[in-house]
């Protein structure tokens, strides 16, 4: 039962979901995931601590920058069926495909720059 409701309170605030879709098929660092948002540092590593506590995505630190995946076939079944489940229910959302097309011109700039851009906020 708490990994259920851990589940669909990760799921329940529209930035966290638009981050866990960004994820689909990638990796990504926090840059490129606060440039897709456009909120705040401090808000986006908080929205990523949720989806993995729920265990909808992973993380791994690299020097100085994060990266973010989708959960893989090791995850609780929860999670994946969880994942399952919103990408059928959005992948036609039009917040979704403008977020793709956005995130494919993010991830052409030069990440390094981006990030020390944020990071001198």
């Amino acid at each position: 039962m708490e990994s259920f409701l851990t589940i669909t309170r990760a799921l329940s605030d529209e930035n966290r979901v638009r981050a866990l879709l960004a994820l689909r098929d990638k990796e990504i660092c926090v840059c490129q995931l606060i440039e897709l948002l456009q909120l705040a540092p401090s808000t986006v590593s908080k929205h990523m601590t949720i989806l993995r506590q729920a265990k909808l995505v992973e993380g791994q630190k690299r020097g100085r920058w994060m990266y973010y995946r989708q959960a893989n076939a090791g995850a609780p079944v929860e999670a994946r069926k969880a994942l399952e489940w919103v990408r059928s229910s959005l992948s036609f959302s039009a917040r979704i495909r403008a977020d793709r097309k956005q995130l494919a011109a993010i991830l052409k700039l030069d990440r390094g720059e981006l990030c020390r851009n944020q990071n001198a906020r």
